[in-house]
């Protein structure tokens, strides 16, 4: 009998919906990224709206660059200051801004990198066909 619909959803269901897999569902629980799944009395794990919700934002994170120690350490904070969101966002944009500024430079290294690039292909192209 599965056990998901509009309300819960067992650990494939789930990942089917994340688009990630269980493994990942268990790592991020063993991480404490998540709170641990609800079981039934057989044991199968289901999650709730409030545990997806999590997912997506641990997800988000991640998509955003965030390291899994970084996340950890936000999913900490989030557990000790009683799940209060005003608590952990200081700390969340911190995060963030230093990984945009991260982000920044590698951006105007890779800029930089690109105009050496093209002009050294220049060079060696003039140069393969002045010297024909």
């Amino acid at each position: 009998m599965r056990l998901s619909n509009e309300d819960f959803l067992q650990i494939s269901d789930l990942a089917e919906k994340l688009g990630i897999t269980t493994r990942t569902i268990r790592l991020y629980e063993k991480m404490g990224l998540v709170d641990p799944p609800k079981r039934t009395e057989g044991k199968v794990r289901y999650y709730e709206k409030g545990d997806i919700k999590r997912f997506k934002f641990v997800l988000k994170l991640k998509a955003l660059g965030l390291s899994l120690e970084e996340m950890k350490e936000l999913a900490e904070l989030f557990n000790k200051e009683q799940k209060t969101p005003e608590k952990i966002m200081p700390r969340l944009i911190e995060l963030l801004e230093t990984h945009l500024t991260s982000i920044r430079t590698r951006v105007e290294t890779l800029k930089s990198l690109e105009v050496e690039i093209d002009n050294y292909r220049k060079r060696i192209i003039n140069e393969f066909l002045t010297s024909k």
